[in-house]
Order: C-alpha cells, then structure tokens, then sequence
C-alpha cells in the first residue's frame, strides 16, 4: 500500500480514539447522581472569607435552652452544694456547656463528669455569646489584645475544643474546695476562650458574673437555693441566740477574705 494510505488510516484511527475520548467524558459527565457537585464546581464555588490573616469562623444557630433535659447551651450553670450553701448561700456548684447543651463539671479528684451535673439539677445559668470568643487559626489570627499571652496559655478553634482542653488539664488536677474547684475549672475554660477579651478570669469573676448576671430556672429553684439557708438561720436564732448569727456571718466573711486573697494577692495559691 502506497505510504500515503498509511498516513490516512493511521489519521482516521487516530481521530476515532480521540472521538472516544470525549464520548466517554460527556457519557461520564452525564451519569454524576444527582445531587453530587463536580469537583470542579466544588473548587470554584468554595469561598473562604478572610480578613487579614483570619478566618471567619460561622457559628451555627444554638438549640434552646432545655431546663427538663439539662440542655444549657454554651452556658455557665450553677446549682448550691449540700451543707456549704445552707450557711453561705453564695457558695455553690458550677459547671459550664457545650454547644449541644451538654454539662461539664470538675466535680472530684482527676475526674470530670460529662451530661451528670454533680449535687442536683441546675439551678441558675448564664449563657456566653461566642461571639465574644477568641478562636485564633494561628499566632496572626488573634481577635483578642492579648495574643502572644493567649498563644502561651493554650487557643482552641471553636467552643468545644477549648473546653476539652480544660478538662484534658482537670483530669490531672487533685480537688480541693478551697483551693481548685468547680469555679477554677471554669475560669481555665474562660481564659482559654479569652472571653469578652480578657484572660484574667478567676474563681472571683466567675461567681460574680454569676450572681449579677445569672437567670434562675424557675421558683423552685430559688426555694432550694435559699430555703435550707433560712432554716438553719431561724434554727440557729431560737436555740443559740445572736452569737449564732454573728458566727454564721463571720464564716462567710473568712471564706470571701480567703478567695480574695488567693486570687488577688498570693496568686499561686488558688487554681484558675
């Protein structure tokens, strides 16, 4: 056969291959399931916003708080402890929330209890707005003032992860009322979400935040709260007298001075 039949043939074999080729590209193309997006699509239409070097973190819509399920989402919750609470009613159990609802507690020795809130059902809540949190990718990333600081305590990338953070630190920290409780556990939360811009939260602030800005659950649950506290006051007063009161108070008084001194004098003392 002539060298110019060769040529031909092999330019008609060579132009059926490609017409294969893209044959089998639309066929493929045509046969995605609906509902899956072409990874190129899925390439062009991803969008991540940035401003500077930080990436915008979308916090998706919280459930409703759930008082009969214990669901308290992203809060601080907090509920009076047996004897401790019926002489100084400001003292009491704290605990804080994921962002499903679900209650962590330092309650005891190296151990945190997760969805079993220790010493009865919440009493009283404050729910934290993330907004106000800073959630850093990396040392450039910070929204808050103190970043290098906050860096060196220990960042997370979202609500969770900070507070798994703290209780992974709990988990080898000896309980004491006095010294590292429930309060501490949740100030370290705090601290490592940099909350409201600030890494200076204690077992101070988080009582205080509690008291002037909490919500009780229901009546109930202010009756429980105080009620105890009232009896052995009126108890006291029939069979002791006034020196009853004037103790009862003094105790108080020592426990405030305590924290207050531990927290802002001899800052070693207590744990945060």
């Amino acid at each position: 056969m002539p060298y110019c039949g060769y040529f031909a043939i092999d330019t008609l074999e060579l132009a059926m291959e490609e017409f294969n080729v893209v044959l089998s590209l639309q066929t493929a193309e045509n046969r995605v399931p609906r509902g899956i997006v072409p990874i190129m699509d899925v390439i062009t239409g991803y969008d991540v916003e940035r401003d500077g070097s930080r990436i915008q973190h979308d916090l998706w819509p919280l459930d409703e708080i759930d008082p009969k399920n214990a669901k308290f989402p992203c809060c601080l919750v907090w509920t009076p402890l047996p004897v401790v609470s019926w002489l100084a009613p400001f003292i009491g159990h704290v605990g804080i929330c994921r962002e499903a609802g679900a209650i962590l507690d330092f309650s005891g020795s190296y151990f945190v209890n997760i969805e079993d809130f220790a010493f009865g059902a919440v009493a009283r809540y404050v729910q934290l707005n993330r907004e106000k949190c800073c959630f850093p990718p990396n040392l450039a990333g910070h929204t808050c003032k103190q970043g290098y600081q906050h860096t060196e305590y220990g960042t997370a990338l979202t609500w969770d992860d900070a507070l798994q953070s703290s209780v992974r630190y709990f988990e080898h920290k000896s309980y004491n009322l006095f010294r590292c409780n429930s309060y501490s556990f949740i100030a370290n939360c705090l601290n490592r979400l940099c909350y409201d811009g600030s890494m200076n939260w204690n077992m101070i602030t988080v009582a205080a935040m509690l008291m002037l800005k909490g919500q009780w659950v229901d009546s109930m649950s202010v009756i429980r709260s105080f009620l105890p506290f009232a009896v052995v006051l009126c108890l006291g007063l029939v069979l002791v007298g006034w020196p009853f009161v004037v103790g009862l108070f003094s105790f108080s008084l020592l426990l405030l001075i305590w924290f207050l001194l531990g927290t802002y004098c001899v800052k070693t003392l207590l744990e945060s």
